[in-house]
């Protein structure tokens, strides 16, 4: 059968297929998720390395980041006092020498790099004793002796750097992939359309393949880079550019009439003045809601921008045309929040309010009872108001707070109800615009970025472990000046696996030891909810002065008088995830305080994540950073967020190259939204054969 499969298409065949693979290799190959010759075809390099000798290595600084190929002269194995073996090794470019060093490598290493060989070299420069050097360079030894092709690869002096998975060394990916391309380049197939290839004049998707595994020119090689990055943009959205057509052309939305009755109560009644950001983003859904297209709009903004009274207005604009309205937040404790604040706000105006849970509890049916009846309403909840048991009146509006903990199919839900209501999801997790256009393609997306003149900025501090008396010590002067502080930790429980400061050892010192005058209370994922939901109602009310915590309150009350956060272990920590917890405090007018406790060793990843904190409190600026080191599948599930998975592309590198597939993409699907014009049946056959399944997830 696979003999069949592989005649009828060749490139969707096994890998095993190709010469010098065989069953075993095609395993080793599949951990690196190469199934099928396509696949190892479209496993690009992740460097390139140089058979010539670097002419310039004495120019180079201690502290320069380099790679370049030198020859082996010497190599020297010393033992220390404890047993342990270094390995220096001398290299040279013809010009200057240098020594690399590994204070702990496989033994293997010892073979490998033996004089006479010539090896291919990355690292960072350093300098002792007047001596450049590497400690722990990447490295390859350059071996020809398994080449192939009449020698292909040893006339070459620009050679591929492929990932690799033990058992797989670089000659044998090499020879695999030259194997490949000599078997069955004939059988390559275009994926973007000859109009689009000849307005960025890209060549052919054969000759783009080739020149990535095999181009002697680093220039061409990048720009080919980016027409792959672009076939992958390109698709993904006219996947969203179809939604938006579905969503504003064939799904009707409910056109609302901005009566300024309720919101202009409302304006009247705030304590404050609406921030310019504020208003113009009122303006977005305002225009929103009153077109005939069910508006389906994204607000992002810092905790603390406003997001909430952002919320209120629409939900008000909805009850004056007599229409419920609701407001969805992903846990209890929030969705509480936003009940007593909305409550607050709207007293003196008759609208009724009601907050609806999970669980079982006493009054839950009247409540459902009164969703089914009541209209005009503002119901307010968690995921418990998309249960198939609650049935609406006349649901007019949604906003969904903290969007980004629900999934693609629980958006879907309330776009299909039977009323059409405009939906705002609302996010205090910032998502950078190329994300956004990605993940979310289908959304309008309004920012806040202006925080209320009365807020000021979180002032951020990396303390290391060993001051962290000094850190208690400021901590108490402001407990002293009868403000709050919040301590996390990263771990409930002492672990086994896991030398941390866990949130109980920490509560029992800080409670006895440290602040024995001051009331210390803990708090964590694993305890009951009610018990939960009493410990965050007397430290709103200022009966606890300090307390410690897990993430549980990484979304939770705003309490004005917490002026200090301190967090062990930040290190373990993501920038979304800091940035969320600094958000907890600085609610109020008084100056707040976030102390990042950072414990050794660092990784290099880890050191920056903590120095981009110190530098700014901007959401957008954390979240490009966040994007940048961890990757957008570490920041949202892939499968929950429906974010594709891009081979090729990098999201923060190739924005631009977004930009103009986007534009490209929703071009076309404006003017042929169902791809049926006869010049787009090229894209319509490859769009469909990848993007089908997506498709009908998101498509409602």
């Amino acid at each position: 059968m696979e003999q069949k499969k592989q005649s009828l298409d060749p490139l969707a065949t096994s890998v095993k297929y190709i010469k010098g693979v065989g069953e075993h290799r095609a395993r080793l190959l599949a951990k690196l998720g190469i199934h099928t010759v396509e696949d190892l075809l479209e496993f690009f390099p992740r460097a390139y390395l140089s058979r010539v000798l670097n002419p310039t290595l004495k120019d180079l600084q201690p502290g320069d980041l380099v790679s370049f190929t030198a020859d082996i002269s010497w190599q020297d194995v010393r033992s220390t006092s404890k047993g342990k073996k270094i390995l220096n090794v001398g290299v040279n470019d013809s010009q200057i020498g240098l020594v690399c060093v590994w204070f702990s490598y496989p033994v293997a290493y010892e073979k490998l790099l033996q004089p006479g060989k010539r090896i291919w070299l990355s690292g960072t420069l350093s300098e002792f004793n007047g001596q450049l050097q590497m400690n722990h360079p990447s490295f390859e030894v350059i071996d020809d002796s398994a080449d192939v092709g009449g020698g292909f690869w040893k006339s070459r002096q620009l050679l591929p750097v492929y990932p690799l998975t033990e058992g797989i060394t670089q000659g044998q990916m090499r020879n695999i992939v030259y194997h490949a391309f000599e078997a069955l380049a004939a059988q390559i197939n275009e994926c973007l359309p000859q109009s689009i290839r000849a307005k960025y004049h890209w060549p052919d998707r054969k000759s783009a393949l080739q020149i990535m595994h095999f181009c002697q020119d680093p220039e061409r090689i990048e720009a080919t880079r980016i027409r792959f990055a672009y076939e992958e943009f390109f698709y993904s959205q006219i996947m969203w550019a179809r939604h938006r057509v579905h969503h504003h052309k064939e799904s009707k939305g409910i056109t609302f009439e901005n009566r300024r009755h309720f919101t202009s109560a409302l304006k009247a009644r705030l304590p404050f003045a609406l921030t310019a950001a504020q208003v113009r983003v009122i303006k977005e859904i305002v225009n929103d809601m009153c077109s005939d297209k069910q508006m389906s709009r994204m607000v992002q903004g810092d905790v603390g921008s406003g997001k909430t009274i952002v919320a209120l207005f629409a939900m008000l604009l909805a009850v004056e045309n007599g229409y419920q309205a609701a407001l969805m937040a992903p846990t209890e404790i929030l969705a509480e929040q936003h009940y007593q604040n909305v409550s607050r706000l709207l007293e003196g105006i008759e609208i009724p309010v009601i907050l609806l849970k999970g669980g079982s509890y006493k009054g839950k049916a009247l409540q459902k009872e009164q969703i089914k009846e009541i209209s005009p309403l503002i119901v307010i909840g968690t995921h418990a108001l998309i249960q198939k048991d609650v049935e609406f009146k006349r649901l007019g509006f949604v906003a969904v707070d903290e969007q980004h903990r629900f999934g693609v199919e629980q958006r879907a839900r309330l776009a299909r109800h039977k009323d059409h209501p405009d939906l705002l999801y609302l996010s205090a997790t910032p998502i950078p615009r190329s994300l956004a256009m990605t993940v979310y393609g289908d959304l309008e997306v309004s920012r806040i970025d202006e925080m209320p003149p009365s807020r000021k900025e979180v002032i951020t501090l990396i303390r290391s472990d060993r001051k962290l008396d000094t850190v208690l010590s400021d901590v108490r002067g402001e407990l002293l000046k009868g403000r709050q502080a919040y301590f996390v930790c990263p771990l409930v429980e002492e672990s086994d696996k896991l030398a941390l400061l866990d949130a109980v050892r920490l509560h029992e010192y800080l409670k006895t030891r440290v602040y024995p005058g001051h009331r210390v209370e803990l708090i964590h994922g694993r305890m009951p909810a009610l018990r939960k939901d009493e410990i965050m109602r007397c430290f709103k009310a200022g009966e606890i002065h300090v307390l410690v915590s897990t993430t549980v309150i990484e979304v939770g009350v705003d309490v004005a008088n917490a002026t200090v956060m301190v967090i062990e272990h930040a290190e373990r920590f993501g920038l979304a995830q800091l940035h969320q917890l600094r958000g907890r405090v600085g609610r109020g007018a008084d100056q707040a305080y976030c102390f990042l406790i950072e414990h050794h060793p660092l990784s290099s990843v880890a050191r920056e994540r903590l120095a981009t904190m110190a530098r700014t409190n901007d959401g957008f600026l954390v979240a490009e950073k966040d994007l940048e080191l961890r990757g957008p599948g570490e920041l949202f599930g892939l499968e929950q967020s429906g974010l594709p998975h891009f081979r090729f592309a990098n999201l923060i590198r190739d924005q631009h190259i977004l930009a103009l597939a986007r534009s490209d993409a929703f071009a076309i699907v404006e003017k042929d939204a169902h791809l049926d014009l006869p010049e787009q049946e090229f894209v319509r056959n490859i769009y469909f054969s990848k993007y089908r399944q997506k498709e009908e997830l998101i498509l409602y």
